[in-house]
């Protein structure tokens, strides 16, 4: 047998024995890593960034940061729990930080450690614009997007190896074509939608979680709305970008919007 060969052969044993349900999407999604392997490099990772930066503490924004992060990890447990999958957030070690930053952004890393930078205040307004971003941030954690993406790497490197192998006797220019050729294919035919995959599906969830917690989902229209203003029309074409375009993304929660309040509605919170 080829050695290229081998290489496919053990990337389908992966595919077929690294496949699980997740409770929260309902889909069967690729996974190589385990938390016990993957929680405690992110928990490190997580404390090194908070020495390497600076944490606001004290402060109103602070602990309206903590308050919200609180409520969504209570809808959280009891949504999972509503699943029948209390255990489902072993291992979890929930933080909620502020860090002084103009960027525009927010994270939560596997195992619930989330970063709000000071930068995306002006644009979350209110509690429910905050809710809007650390619901959709969590959603990556609970959906077990980092670690997805870790294993679609691994895929992905396998594959190229095998590429490698099968071009070796070939010429140069020829093992060059088929190197790039393999990167643009793996990049915009599975990368970047997977990405956008992923951006849709916490959007979906952290839009339950945010109704669950008792933050009206609507605002997330509004939210959106106010970062699509604040880009100035600077985003990429959206096969060429690991985020679905602001348009799509609204249209895609307009629609996603009965479905979080009805599930809601199951937990005794209810919207005019």
């Amino acid at each position: 047998m080829k050695k290229h060969s081998i290489l496919v052969g053990l990337g389908i044993v992966g595919l077929l024995f690294s496949c699980a349900t997740n409770p929260l999407t309902g889909k069967k999604t690729l996974n190589f890593v385990s938390n016990s392997e993957l929680f405690p490099t992110s928990f490190q990772q997580y404390g090194e960034f908070l020495n390497e930066n600076k944490v606001v503490t004290g402060t109103a924004d602070a602990k309206r940061v903590e308050s919200v992060g609180v409520k969504i990890k209570s809808a959280a447990e009891r949504y999972l729990a509503s699943l029948g999958q209390t255990a489902y957030l072993d291992g979890y070690q929930w933080e909620y930080k502020l860090v002084q930053s103009p960027d525009v952004n927010a994270w939560c890393m596997p195992g619930g450690k989330i970063v709000v930078y000071s930068g995306i205040l002006p644009i979350t307004k209110d509690d429910a614009g905050l809710a809007t971003v650390m619901g959709h941030e969590v959603s990556h954690a609970l959906a077990n997007h980092g670690a997805q993406r870790m294993s679609v790497s691994q895929i992905q490197e396998l594959v190229g190896a095998g590429v490698s192998v099968a071009t070796s006797g070939k010429s140069a220019a020829t093992q060059q074509a088929f190197s790039t050729a393999y990167g643009l294919g793996s990049q915009f035919g599975v990368t970047l939608p997977f990405s956008r995959s992923n951006e849709t599906e916490a959007d979906k969830i952290g839009l339950t979680l945010m109704a669950i917690a008792g933050y009206n989902p609507d605002q997330a229209i509004e939210f959106w709305t106010r970062m699509s203003a604040n880009s100035g029309g600077a985003a990429q074409p959206e096969f060429m970008s690991t985020h679905p375009s602001d348009a799509t993304r609204i249209a895609n929660l307009k629609a996603m919007l009965p479905e979080a309040k009805a599930t809601a509605a199951k937990f005794g919170v209810v919207f005019k």
